[in-house]
């Protein structure tokens, strides 16, 4: 090997970088993007999840150990809420308005005490109503709940343990598979439908199948409406794919319509090849288009809640993780499979989607009419 002409090659690909300002400035902002997100996405605990408190404890003189456990809990990873009544905090869970119910029985801290004291042989025990279905969050609350019963007790000198009784209103014997497979699903048709329009779409533009296309009788909102059809279609059998594989190799558990599960991921397919397009015209060659990826991967790895919960992302990041699609398709799906939701309770998700579908896809159509 010739070490000169190796070095003239490599002079002639800086030069070639030098002249194109958009690769050269993709090339210092993507790394920085990623270091960014990923920074910050992992400096983050789980926060802020709604828990609802409901005691019916006296207390035993001038002690209320039910209190002294909630004043213990964890205020930054729980938002308490406090109710009265048993029943209505239970249906803010079948709701998805809160997480977990604590409920302290009316002779709580009577018998936690004379117990202590040997007075009676009758078990304190709290009853904990949770929603399984998002493992992460759930074991958060547990283990919060947890660590406040240990330092009552070490405050208060006791040695007797509360015991606690836990029913899961969702996700009943749910494992980390079955949290996990929904939210891949829907994240791998992001990905894959997004860089597949992305490129398809950046190829034509380089061979000129595009511009054959659009000097037809063809209008842009056709060849639009063309690729929608055809993703959705494909996202639709991916989906299919990985839960066939996911019930049968993992054992995934579905509650609820799957059907229903596949319609979500179709519009998020919808969603997704209108991005591509868009995403097309502001490249030239597949080249600029393979340095979009780090822009359209990370952002949906880290912010949709694939992989763990928005509610570890830090609070002042977590809107923008309603600014990426993925997030309301893997909480729909995750409500439908784990949950057994129907459309009444998935509405919002949804809505969402079709809103960043009809935005996406016009913005699209205006793209190709602009090139036109």
């Amino acid at each position: 090997m010739n070490l000169k002409r190796a070095l003239a090659v490599s002079r002639r690909v800086f030069m070639d970088l030098r002249n194109d300002k958009r690769t050269l400035a993709l090339i210092c902002v993507a790394p920085l993007f990623a270091m960014f997100v990923f920074g910050l996405a992992f400096s983050g605990e789980i926060s802020d999840v709604p828990v609802i408190v409901v005691s019916d404890d006296m207390g035993y003189g001038r002690w209320n150990i039910s209190e002294a456990i909630v004043s213990n809990l964890d205020s930054n990873t729980l938002d308490i809420i406090r109710m009265t009544d048993l029943t209505s905090a239970q249906d803010q869970i079948r709701s998805g308005d809160a997480y977990a119910v604590f409920y302290f029985p009316a002779n709580f801290t009577d018998v936690t005490i004379q117990a202590y004291s040997h007075q009676t042989d009758a078990s304190t025990s709290v009853d904990i109503y949770i929603d399984m279905s998002n493992v992460n969050v759930a074991d958060s609350i547990i283990q919060t709940f947890n660590d406040a019963v240990q330092q009552t007790m070490s405050e208060n000198n006791l040695e007797m343990p509360v015991s606690m009784n836990r029913t899961a209103v969702f996700g009943q014997n749910a494992e980390f598979m079955d949290f996990f497979v929904p939210g891949i699903m829907a994240f791998v048709v992001y990905i894959l439908t997004t860089l597949l329009t992305l490129i398809t779409f950046v190829g034509e533009r380089v061979s000129g199948t595009l511009e054959r296309l659009i000097s037809t009788p063809l209008r842009e909102s056709e060849i639009v409406a063309g690729y929608a059809i055809t993703f959705s279609i494909v996202g639709t059998l991916q989906a299919a794919l990985l839960l066939t594989v996911g019930m049968l190799v993992f054992d995934v558990n579905v509650e609820g319509n799957v059907i229903l599960a596949f319609i979500v991921v179709a519009l998020l397919a919808i969603v997704c090849q209108a991005l591509g397009i868009l995403l097309s015209s502001v490249t030239h060659r597949e080249a600029q288009a393979v340095q979009l990826i780090p822009f359209i991967i990370i952002p949906g790895f880290l912010l949709s809640g694939v992989f763990w919960p928005i509610e570890a992302i830090p609070t002042w990041l977590r809107p923008l993780s309603y600014l990426v699609p993925p997030s309301y398709a893997i909480d729909a799906c995750r409500s439908v499979m784990l949950r057994g939701w129907g459309l009444e309770m998935i509405w919002t998700d949804i809505a969402a989607l079709v809103v960043f579908a009809v935005l996406f896809l016009f913005a699209a159509t205006l793209s190709l009419k602009r090139r036109t």
